[in-house]
């Protein structure tokens, strides 16, 4: 394949030369006073008497922040599917589709055409990050692999289409970027995730990949996937990623928090001259870049159509709660993402909790859900508190994760306590059944101790088993997950397992399916 790198090369220089010169006030204050002017003729902006004049103070003090709900009930809801000048100027073209992780609801982002350029312009941000990093790569010598859903749209009405956000992306690419795409439109609109992998490993086989993205839980079933094929062809030979993909430079996980997968991929990646680098995308904007070394944090995307704002996250249900921007941002705080988009998102919750690791340029770091809190005892255990504790307790015995879901275990009679049930689905290398007790036990200390390190609270129920016993683990045979997700119809693409599930009703229904998955592992080995 004809090597294009040269031409990325030439963006790659322009654009590093215009971040080296942004700052990050003037870059914020430019985007909210451009969507403001946008939305000053929509619903919206009549409702809230938009101004050109107005200040960040003066957005701040007409505009109350809203979540989805809050959203669809007052604007969406009523002309859906056709929004037309509703919260943002003109048709919404596409509506990502998107499940609350926890409960399953389905939700309907708008996506406009403005936002579907942020996204593109996002994308070669990361290529102009990986170029920075890696001067002399070949990247567009070979195809950029995106692992995601079904690019399958469902018509709502005439012009309006909604579905996966990679669907969104491969229906409106540039055929320019086609030429160096990965899968072909013959294999994109596979539904089944299990024969879409499978074809898809088969195919990439007889592809120069140079580059692939996806959520790491789908990443790993399909290079596990990838092997097997690998392995039929070559004769029952072992196959490392390094030896299938010998071009890969680029592996670019996002969707889900990367901590408790940096050592699995290191240990598939090694002898690869691949680099990681994650990012943090969602159906609601393309927000981050990790820019520098692995673990350093993500640099905001400042000038894409996004005006961000932090709120600490116990002030969310503080009638006047102290907003931050870029100016005034701290690092360190734990802070709920609030954006203003140019697909109609204004004052808009995501949904998720971030970190400042520093703010010239900001570099941020997920750190779990606003409604993701293992708090039931009065702990108080955020999503990255978690995500560090398996990380860590996966170290302790020599294993890695796959994936896993931690929810909360009350008391059945007087006299017990409760406390946390992490049900955890290791590496394929070791698995469930291969575990001795010995290790189990040290696994399950090594989490609570991490827990107890890493959160005061935490320590301060878990003090002498006052107010929480330890921490429970039971673990899951390989491909545990990947069952329940398929069993809930949410196998593969952009749907994710829950780290932390609040609901009972669904931890509830997680626990009787482990027990039967385990239980069908039990008699398969028996006969």
């Amino acid at each position: 394949m004809y090597d294009a790198t040269w031409m990325l090369r030439l963006y790659a220089r322009r654009r590093l030369r215009q971040l080296e010169a942004m700052e990050p006030q003037q870059a914020q204050r430019r985007v909210l006073r451009s969507l403001i002017h946008r939305g000053l003729r929509t619903k919206f902006g009549r409702d809230h008497g938009f101004s050109t004049a107005w200040s960040l103070d003066d957005y701040r003090a007409r505009v109350p922040l809203r979540d989805y709900d809050a959203f669809w009930e007052t604007y969406w809801q009523a002309p859906f599917p056709r929004l037309t000048d509703c919260t943002w100027p003109g048709l919404i073209p596409w509506f990502a589709v998107s499940s609350g992780t926890a409960t399953g609801t389905t939700k309907y982002i708008p996506v406009s055409r403005e936002m579907r350029r942020s996204n593109v312009r996002a994308g070669a941000e990361l290529l102009t990050h990986h170029l920075a990093n890696r001067p002399q790569s070949r990247l567009f010598a070979g195809r950029v692999f995106m692992l995601g859903g079904s690019t399958g749209l469902v018509r709502q009405a005439p012009g309006v289409f909604s579905g996966d956000l990679s669907g969104i992306a491969a229906a409106s690419m540039p055929n320019w970027a086609r030429l160096r795409y990965f899968p072909p439109r013959d294999l994109e609109g596979i539904a089944d995730w299990q024969v879409k992998i499978g074809r898809f490993a088969e195919r990439s086989l007889e592809t120069a990949i140079s580059a692939i993205a996806g959520t790491p839980s789908w990443l790993l079933i399909f290079f596990e996937r990838l092997a097997e094929v690998a392995r039929a062809r070559r004769g029952g030979a072992a196959c490392r990623i390094a030896d299938i993909y010998p071009g890969l430079e680029l592996l670019s996980p996002g969707g889900v928090a990367w901590a408790p997968y940096r050592d699995r991929f290191a240990a598939l990646l090694e002898g690869s001259r691949a680099e990681t680098r994650e990012v943090y995308p969602a159906s609601e904007g393309f927000f981050a870049i990790a820019d520098g070394d692995d673990g350093a944090g993500m640099r905001l995307l400042l000038d894409t159509g996004i005006f961000y704002e932090f709120i600490p996250v116990d002030q969310l249900d503080s009638a006047h709660p102290d907003c931050r921007w870029i100016g005034d941002v701290e690092p360190g705080v734990n802070y709920a993402l609030a954006v203003t988009t140019c697909a109609g998102l204004w004052r808009y919750l995501v949904g998720d909790t971030v970190t400042l690791v520093e703010c010239d340029p900001p570099r941020v770091l997920v750190t779990g859900r606003t409604s993701y809190m293992l708090s039931a005892f009065g702990e108080h255990v955020i999503g990255i508190e978690v995500d560090r504790a398996v990380a860590e307790a996966a170290r302790a015995i020599g294993a890695t994760v796959s994936d896993f879901a931690a929810g909360s275990v009350f008391p059945e009679e007087t006299g017990t306590r409760g406390g946390h049930l992490y049900i955890v689905e290791l590496g394929a290398e070791r698995g469930a059944g291969g575990l001795e007790a010995a290790q189990q036990a040290r696994f399950a200390a090594a989490l609570d101790a991490t827990l107890c390190r890493l959160n005061d609270d935490y320590a301060a129920h878990r003090a002498g088993g006052y107010g929480m016993d330890a921490a429970r683990v039971r673990f899951l045979r390989a491909g545990g997950f990947a069952a329940w997700m398929k069993s809930r119809g949410k196998l593969g693409g952009q749907n994710k397992v829950p780290r932390i599930i609040n609901d009972p009703a669904l931890f509830a229904a997680l626990r009787r399916f482990a027990d039967a998955y385990e239980e069908r592992g039990k008699g398969a080995a028996q006969r």
